[in-house]
């Protein structure tokens, strides 16, 4: 085997930096951790490093995914693979840590193909868990939540109802209520940040962490990473994600959509 799959965590200070140079990061500390990669032929090599969704700047992420190809071929062990995850974390700046590295199958697809929702979650700062789950039903009870956006110019609607695949409230933080929601990715991403832009009134989000991607092989959900003995934490809460929760739900469920009414903000957003 010669492609090798990264999962690794953006946390703290660096969630500031934006995609493109957090991929410029990656290949000087590839590098500097001497991982040989293959390179693209022609008049401007390119090292065939593969990033998963883009992180909005600013959020911060428990599971981001990168595809490496070596420039010599893996037997793909345990050791072998931990190996390469010791080298990476060795040469990557604060903030940036691998968490599971595995092999990736020949012919499998992409990141950006497979990848079909993303869990994130955020806390709405200054609002009880009363008013934060009325905003819930709001969504809940939604046929659509139509927004209108200009796109080169023109202005195109979009429903994002249908990108709302759960949403439930977790508990309380001392920055506001904790919210998790599951957002499909297909054909577009939908972001947490769309989505409070869209209420009336507009909510704002604070500290967004995306904590899953999900894949489907047939009707099951599956992490992108095919051998993970290191689940992301929202897979099962993580401690350190329970310590700071007060008032957390003990049934874990997140609520069902059912449509009934339409939901339409008319904010014009440019993308």
């Amino acid at each position: 085997m010669k492609k090798i799959r990264i999962r690794f965590s953006k946390k703290g200070k660096i969630r500031f930096i934006s995609h493109r140079d957090i991929a410029r990061i990656w290949e000087r500390a590839l590098r500097k951790a001497q991982i040989k990669i293959a390179y693209s032929e022609g008049f401007s090599p390119r090292p065939k490093i593969s990033f998963g969704l883009a992180l909005p700047t600013g959020n911060e992420s428990e599971a981001e995914y990168l595809d490496l190809e070596l420039e010599t071929v893996i037997e793909g062990t345990s050791v072998e693979l931990e190996t390469i995850k010791g080298k990476i974390n060795s040469a990557l700046p604060m903030g940036l840590q691998v968490q599971s590295v595995a092999v990736k199958e020949e012919g499998s697809e992409s990141l950006q193909q497979s990848v079909v929702s993303c869990t994130w979650q955020f806390d709405l700062k200054g609002h009880t868990i009363e008013e934060v789950n009325q905003w819930l039903l709001q969504i809940l009870e939604s046929a659509e939540i139509v927004v209108e956006r200009e796109r080169k110019g023109k202005v195109v609607v979009e429903d994002l109802r249908k990108q709302v695949i759960s949403i439930e409230v977790i508990g309380e933080t001392d920055t506001g209520v904790r919210v998790q929601a599951d957002l499909g990715t297909q054909p577009r991403t939908l972001r947490p940040s769309e989505l409070l832009a869209a209420s009336n009134p507009p909510l704002k989000a604070w500290n967004v962490c995306r904590m899953n991607q999900w894949m489907l092989q047939g009707d099951e959900r599956v992490e992108p990473l095919l051998n993970n003995d290191a689940p992301a934490p929202s897979a099962q809460l993580a401690d350190v994600i329970r310590r700071e929760l007060k008032n957390v739900r003990t049934n874990g469920q997140a609520h069902e959509i059912g449509p009934s009414q339409r939901w339409i903000s008319r904010s014009k957003t440019k993308t």
